[in-house]
């Protein structure tokens, strides 16, 4: 995409950023050069993997940005805009790697290492790690959802957890057991992943042609977003919902699958180091559900790829940086530490991973990283995200007509017709 169309969102949102005064990174004449990597929350595995690929010649700090995805944009952005050189590594969601690259903020990835990451990582983490045909940031960790499940609940209701089970399944399930189905569905960001991987679990897609720009298909409005559309619509109005579901994320949803009504929960990688412990013999574990009977489901891609910034006064240390912090051992340690795995085959290979998970549990996450089904690539991302938000929210409102009104709202928001 040519650059002069690049949005103009992500200028406004950075030009606010003027009165945040950059701070110098830079190494002195006599000790090892600073580099500094703004990370995503976690509990202190990245800063370990920091400390692990300090060298001599240069040691890595870490700072910690927002917990949600969308305001780590906004900082990000807008210090990028202002030339922060403070930033030199940066963890980015995959949602966003696109728009910042397409702004020219990130530093080019040297070829021989492009290469090398693009040989080691997973197909789905090369494609959200990558713009304009070339890796844009390097694939640090892949997260994709499973169902977990209490064994307990599935064996009352009758389902046969070795075979795919649909969404319609598990919401009568939880219904019937008088136990709840918990999913993300604030309006937020987690909420347009359990949208997207309904409408591609259906068969379709949120937007194609993403090389068009602002003038790429907007395809919300099919036969599969309106499947997607009645899977929330039936969940909402269910005895299976809880009660917080239209303000539950990660952590909310978390809580209703540990409390005594959960039963059935949509989620990350993470949820078996946090509950396997206290659910013992009851935690299950199985395929993203179907959104369509007898149709392979597309489960949710996440992960964060290290991206350098442009403006980082280091660039040849950074990229020897993030060799290291990417590397097929750190992501094992990394997924060890924090729940979230590997972007590499080789990363499942780490032998203390191998024990701290089941053999068939990391099988299950790589099967569903391989088949996942990735949000849409495209510098408009944030755009189209903030319209589904709008018209999919809360997800009592949802019904038929939903697919037909968000594409439209989509198309004029990116045309600049509407305002978020």
């Amino acid at each position: 995409m040519a650059r002069a169309r690049r949005r103009r969102g992500i200028a406004a949102v950075a030009a606010a950023t003027l009165a945040c005064t950059p701070l110098a990174a830079c190494g002195s004449s006599d000790g090892p050069t600073q580099i500094v990597w703004y990370t995503n929350p976690d509990n202190g595995g990245q800063a370990a993997l920091a400390k692990d690929c300090s060298t001599s010649a240069y040691t890595i700090t870490t700072q910690t940005l927002p917990q949600d995805a969308t305001q780590q944009r906004v900082q990000l952005a807008r210090r990028l805009n202002a030339h922060d050189s403070s930033i030199d590594l940066m963890s980015l969601d995959p949602a966003y790697t696109a728009e910042l690259a397409n702004a020219g903020y990130l530093a080019p990835i040297p070829a021989d290492l492009q290469a090398s990451l693009s040989a080691q990582s997973f197909k789905d983490a090369v494609a959200a790690s990558s713009w304009d045909g070339k890796l844009a940031v390097a694939p640090f960790w892949s997260n994709t959802q499973v169902l977990w499940y209490r064994k307990s609940v599935a064996q009352k209701a009758g389902l046969d957890m070795s075979k795919p089970v649909t969404w319609d399944q598990l919401i009568d399930a939880a219904a019937k057991t008088h136990t709840k189905v918990a999913v993300q569905a604030n309006k937020y960001e987690g909420y347009v992943v359990l949208i997207n991987a309904l409408i591609m679990g259906a068969g379709g897609d949120i937007a194609s042609n993403l090389d068009q720009g602002i003038d790429a298909s907007i395809d919300v409005n099919s036969s599969a977003g309106r499947r997607a559309a009645a899977v929330i619509s039936k969940l909402a109005h269910s005895p299976a919902a809880p009660p917080d579901l239209s303000i539950a994320q990660e952590g909310q949803s978390e809580s209703t699958f540990a409390s005594p009504s959960g039963a059935f929960l949509t989620s990350w990688t993470y949820i078996y180091g946090a509950h396997h412990d206290q659910m013992k013999d009851d935690l299950g574990y199985a395929r993203y559900p179907e959104t369509v009977a007898g149709q392979a489901s597309r489960p949710p891609y996440g992960g964060i790829g290290i991206g350098v910034s442009k403006y980082s006064a280091h660039l040849d240390a950074d990229m020897q940086a993030i060799k290291c912090l990417t590397s097929p051992e750190s992501q094992g340690k990394y997924a060890v530490a924090e729940g979230n795995m590997p972007a590499s085959a080789a990363g499942y290979d780490y032998p203390d991973l191998k024990k701290a998970y089941p053999a068939d549990l990391l099988a299950l996450f790589q099967e569903s990283v391989d088949q996942a089904g990735p949000r849409p690539v495209t510098p408009y991302w944030s755009d189209i995200s903030g319209a589904l938000q709008s018209t999919w929210h809360p997800p009592g409102s949802v019904g038929q007509g939903t697919p037909a009104s968000s594409a439209s709202f989509i198309s004029d928001v990116l045309h600049g017709r509407s305002l978020l």
